[in-house]
């Protein structure tokens, strides 16, 4: 019997402590798989609120200040802005500080300039012979003066002082090109957009003009026009507003093509046809919804055109079809490199136009470059 008992509390003692490890065992795994949901909790909360953060990030940044984004992380429209504030700042702010002489003003400070020149030859006896003169050319003015403190970059063929008349010349160029751009913009703006929402025979129109534009020799008739106005005897100034004129005309016809195909796709789209439905006028429709979005692609013509008109206008005024004397712009400045002369003993009178010049054009067609590629809407970065 004293057995049998012993026998049956070792049993019970037995089951008790496999109960209590049951227990332990059970609570562990319990505290592990708690351990495991929490950090699983901990994680989600964690890829939430990053996407909640990315999410906020997103919405709060505009659509123009994304492109400015897009737009300064390129190396090249940064240059390409240094540039042209350098330029802006050369032309309209040079002439406040550096006073020293005046954009018509002439260096009347009488000059003596000795040239030698020799050859040689042979006599009768086969005996060569240097000779050498020496030439003595005075000038009541001075003329094609070397750069020094007085002249910075020298004197032309009038005794004016070119450095000043660089800065003067940005100023007439490059507001030639800002004018220029922005009416051929317009024009292109009301004749593309009426030709793209009509069609039909107002496109027809339109269009045909367009190509009779697109297909004049520029040059010839450039020519022709620069007789006539010679002989209307007009002065520097209105020469420069009918230069303005003249290239418009010659060059709004790619900004209205170009407007034109980006409102045949966008009439399509469904806000214009809500506003059909609201019964808003076509004035509102073209001008105010469609217009509106074609202006990225015209911001990038616009800024790439201005270095096209600078070297349009540069080379007419190389070409005696410009700016007239004596005004200064800088293809007229480029003009006296007809000379052979001046082009190999004076290049501080021609050579500082041409290289600001090459940085006008570079400077927007770099930044030219940068908005096109910011305003990408393919574009990853």
């Amino acid at each position: 019997m004293n057995e049998g008992h012993e026998l049956d509390e070792k049993l019970h003692t037995a089951s008790e402590e496999n109960k209590a490890e049951t227990v332990e065992t059970d609570i562990s795994k319990a505290e592990a798989v708690k351990t495991e949901v929490t950090q699983a909790v901990e994680a989600v909360v964690a890829e939430t609120a990053e996407a909640g953060e990315e999410e906020a990030t997103y919405k709060e940044m505009s659509p123009l200040r994304l492109v400015m984004r897009r737009f300064f992380r390129s190396k090249l429209s940064i240059v390409g802005l240094v540039m042209i504030a350098f330029l802006f700042i050369f032309s309209f702010f040079g002439p406040v500080v550096y006073r020293a002489w005046g954009e018509e003003e002439q260096d009347l400070t009488p000059t003596t300039s000795i040239v030698q020149e020799s050859y040689s030859y042979r006599d009768e006896n086969g005996e060569e012979i240097t000779v050498v003169e020496v030439l003595e050319h005075q000038s009541s003015t001075n003329t094609y003066a070397n750069p020094s403190s007085k002249h910075l970059l020298g004197t032309d063929d009038k005794a004016m002082d070119v450095f000043v008349r660089l800065m003067y010349g940005g100023r007439i160029s490059l507001m030639i090109g800002f004018i220029v751009v922005i009416l051929e913009t317009v024009i292109g703006i009301i004749l593309g957009g009426l030709a793209g929402y009509f069609g039909g025979w107002v496109d027809q129109i339109i269009m045909r003009i367009v190509d009779i534009f697109s297909c004049i020799p520029t040059l010839p008739i450039l020519l022709i026009a620069s007789s006539v106005i010679d002989s209307w005897e007009l002065s520097a100034d209105q020469q420069i507003y009918v230069l303005m004129v003249i290239i418009t005309i010659f060059s709004w016809s790619g900004v209205a093509r170009m407007v034109r195909g980006q409102i045949l796709s966008l009439r399509e789209q469904e806000y214009i046809t809500a506003t059909e439905v609201m019964g808003l006028p076509t004035w509102r429709k073209i001008f105010k919804h469609l217009i509106p979005n074609v202006m990225p692609q015209l911001i990038v013509s616009m800024t790439l055109g201005l270095g096209s008109v600078i070297l349009y206008e540069s080379t007419l005024s190389y070409l005696g079809l410009g700016v007239k004397f004596p005004k200064a712009a800088w293809g007229s400045m480029i003009a006296l490199v007809n000379d052979p002369m001046i082009m190999q003993y004076h290049p501080n009178v021609w050579l500082p136009a041409g290289f600001l010049i090459v940085i006008a054009v570079l400077g927007f067609n770099f930044v030219g470059d940068g908005l096109r590629d910011a305003m990408d809407p393919k574009a990853r970065k």
